[in-house]
């Protein structure tokens, strides 16, 4: 049963006993007097109390004792005193086990409400998906059920029309609003060969575009999927709260039974007496804020963090974000573009570029694919390459015309001899951030091929908020040292640490951690050991699967400011949980004495009603804190935009 269910029940059965309690002076009782009460608190125990007993009794099966420990015991006792004192003629409290037990799961249900608001995000992308797409079937447009489309489809979208699934477009062009997903507000521009996002919304082209993600691997369901897993996690927070409640509800339970021999051994109070002081003290101390405080808190935090565009897939890397002393950045897809530009070729353009784009037509490196780019646009045509062989963090070569031929990075000047003219203007293209390519054949290097990547827009934007936080940020990057200097000063980066192999970027991130945790942003294959390796791995949402399943936080904007988001949220959210828990212990800390009538003597008492009515504000209270994460300024100069 439901706790709304729960609660209707006992609300429903103990409103007689609490007309009775405030009419009684007046003459008023229930029919059949103690044992009418007896039958109402018994289907209060029975129906509503009940789970809270068994969850108890399976927490003492394990040595271990809980948050309904407390309830159980506190109620129960008061119950089967009542029973006791009711079968012997004396003053009972049947009334206080059965409003306690209701004003508990009042609470428990408003805290339920409130975590179904926090978790609407996860609702609200859902219903974001398509019904149906327009699918070409057998030479004609036919509209289908979004389940009867498969891998390989080709889908027409209409202006007005939302995109089914993930693809790629294969005809026409439009713009298309990705702000549910992504959280960017402005239309993207979208024609061939450009990915489309399933569920995003096509504003004023029609295009056709070739399934390529079904079902759970659409970036829709990625993001559903992250954020439920995220809002059900834990963080390493919740292990010290879970340690203090083990020793909290014990020294609870002991304060209880020192209260009731106090009051019924040295103040001569009844057993009736000192049993409401007792239940008083049980009830009051019911830690629920304090099991409630970090939870909540995790769930708007990472529900929000997923409207902006942000995915925390779970709480040890939300806790872990929280901490992060320095940030270090990949440099090509991260801070740069990664989509560079060849700008320079020195010696002879044709025989250069035709050697090059010959070896690296096979490769998907970012380099390669602008060497392709500028030699189609020369209309050169590539020799067959034989006997192809990677040269580990220096090039490739390869057989071209039966000659040896080779390209790669400066490394490769360990092996092959550089005129001194060329090496003037190799160095001469590095200080102006050019990545530059040796090219080489039949053992002599023929040429140069200057490549540069242009920063993004954020880069330096999102530097400055992160220095300004305090924190120290790194590039670690594979490329040229002066090249990767030079896109440091454009950009305010502090330390640059350049010509690292791939397989080593893990052990610098180590090294940088012993200076304190580390963040690390990247977005290839590379880039997957160091974003494993990191206090917190942020992953752009461009990248390759590798490095997105690899990281912890995941950037589907690719926006370099959304780091300084996700910093700013996971400190914003973790002060929430520390005042939630403050709150919590300040809340026992005081109503416990209260409860326990130390201040009798001044005329304030608790009864076991008004601590029930007072735990339950108490976790209202916690809750409600968590929500206002909603409405916290995250940075100065952040644009927020909802994504859901």
């Amino acid at each position: 049963m439901s706790y709304k269910n729960r609660f209707v029940f006992s609300l429903v059965v103990s409103l007689p006993l609490l007309v009775e309690m405030f009419l009684a002076p007046f003459g008023y009782h229930i029919p059949g007097g103690d044992w009418g009460e007896f039958l109402l608190a018994t289907a209060v125990m029975l129906v509503s109390a009940g789970p809270f007993v068994k969850s108890a009794w399976a927490a003492f099966k394990h040595h271990h004792a809980n948050m309904d420990t407390l309830v159980a015991i506190g109620t129960s006792t008061a119950y089967l005193y009542s029973i006791y004192a009711m079968l012997n003629h004396q003053a009972v409290f049947y009334e206080s086990a059965a409003l306690v037990v209701t004003l508990i799961l009042l609470g428990q249900v408003f805290e339920e409400r409130m975590k179904h608001s926090a978790n609407g995000a996860v609702k609200k992308l859902l219903d974001l998906q398509a019904k149906d797409a327009e699918v070409l079937r057998d030479g004609k447009m036919v509209m289908l059920p979004l389940d009867q489309v498969v891998m390989g489809d080709v889908i027409r979208v209409k202006p007005g029309q939302k995109v089914a699934v993930d693809g790629v477009i294969t005809e026409g062009k439009s713009t298309l609003d990705e702000s549910m997903v992504t959280g960017e507000s402005m239309p993207v521009e979208k024609g061939v060969g450009d990915a489309v996002i399933g569920s995003t919304m096509n504003n004023t082209g029609t295009f056709m575009f070739k399934v390529n993600k079904l079902g759970k691997d659409t970036l829709l369901s990625q993001i559903v999927e992250m954020v439920k897993k995220a809002q059900t996690s834990h963080a390493p927070i919740e292990k010290m709260v879970d340690k203090i409640s083990n020793i909290f509800v014990p020294a609870v339970l002991i304060t209880s039974i020192v209260t009731f021999m106090v009051w019924y051994v040295f103040f001569g109070a009844t057993v009736g007496q000192a049993l409401i002081f007792m239940v008083a003290v049980l009830i009051i101390a019911c830690p629920c804020a304090l099991g409630i405080a970090t939870p909540t808190a995790l769930m708007v935090g990472t529900g929000r963090s997923a409207k902006l565009g942000i995915l925390i897939k779970n709480g040890e890397a939300l806790e872990a974000a929280n901490k992060v002393k320095t940030v270090v950045f990949d440099k090509t897809g991260t801070i740069t573009v990664g989509k560079p530009k060849v700008t320079d070729v020195i010696g002879d353009e044709r025989t250069v570029l035709s050697v090059a784009a010959s070896l690296e037509k096979s490769s998907e490196h970012p380099l390669a694919s602008a060497i392709l780019e500028r030699a189609k646009s020369n209309g050169l045509s590539f020799a067959e390459a034989t006997d192809f062989q990677a040269i580990e963090g220096k090039g490739v070569q390869a057989m071209v015309d039966g000659k040896l031929a080779f390209v790669g990075n400066d490394k490769l000047l360990q092996d092959h001899k550089l005129g001194a003219q060329l090496s003037k203007q190799m160095t001469a293209l590095q200080t102006e951030a050019k990545t530059v390519v040796i090219v080489g054949l039949d053992d002599q290097v023929i040429g140069l091929i200057a490549i540069q990547d242009a920063p993004k827009p954020s880069s330096m934007s999102a530097i400055a908020q992160l220095k300004q936080r305090g924190l120290r940020t790194v590039m670690l990057t594979g490329d040229n040292k002066l090249v990767a200097e030079a896109i440091a000063k454009q950009v305010g980066i502090d330390d640059v640490i350049a010509d690292v192999l791939p397989g080593d970027k893990a052990d610098h991130v180590k090294a940088l951690q012993a200076s304190g945790p580390v963040a690390f942003v990247g977005d290839g294959i590379n880039d997957a050991p160091a974003l494993t390796t990191a206090d917190v791995g942020i992953a752009m949402g461009s990248g390759t699967d590798i490095a997105i399943e690899s990281g912890g936080i995941v950037l589907v904007k690719n926006n370099l400011e959304d780091v300084v988001q996700a910093l700013a949220l996971s400190e914003k959210t973790f002060s929430r949980i520390k005042m939630n828990l403050f709150w919590a212990f300040i809340y026992n800390a005081l109503g416990i004495p209260i409860a326990a009538g130390v201040f009798a003597t001044l005329g304030l008492t608790l009864s076991p009603e008004l601590a029930g009515l007072g735990m339950a504000l108490s976790s209202l209270s916690v809750v409600a804190n968590s929500l206002l994460l909603n409405k916290v300024k995250l940075t100065s100069n952040a644009k927020e935009h909802v994504a859901v």
